[in-house]
């Protein structure tokens, strides 16, 4: 397995496996959860990305009027930066800004999925290595 590497235009080619979407509606539901924002998923993988990205464009908009602070802290957890707002709004701009916060979780959340999974492969695959040279 190569580093994966998810950009805004090719988020779709990696919702295509249930276990990946699955993981990445649980990271985005942890991370928020941990704010006491809670994010919902069905279940449904052919919908996930419109599922995710609607709820969390209500709960954006949300915090956005009610409680901006929180809002940057979730944000702050997510790890979504300043400059890759302004590059997606760069590659998507047929999104409004809150479209693209939302997009942006969605993107952010997918990386820590598939970056762990890298990781854990690599692992393995050091350890069945090291198993062969004892």
């Amino acid at each position: 397995m190569e580093l994966p590497q998810v950009s805004n235009n090719n988020v779709a080619g990696y919702l295509n496996q249930a276990e990946i979407v699955q993981e990445t509606a649980e990271q985005i539901m942890k991370d928020f959860g941990m704010f006491g924002v809670e994010i919902t998923f069905s279940g449904d993988t052919s919908r996930a990305y419109d599922e995710l990205h609607h709820q969390l464009i209500d709960q954006i908009t949300l915090l956005l009027e009610r409680n901006y602070d929180l809002l940057l802290s979730v944000l702050y957890q997510v790890d979504i930066t300043e400059r890759e707002i302004a590059r997606a709004e760069q590659e998507l701009p047929h999104y409004n800004n809150v479209e693209i916060i939302a997009h942006q979780i969605i993107v952010r959340d997918l990386k820590k999925v598939l970056l762990r999974r890298y990781f854990k492969e690599q692992d393995s695959a050091s350890e069945n290595s090291f198993d062969m040279l004892e």
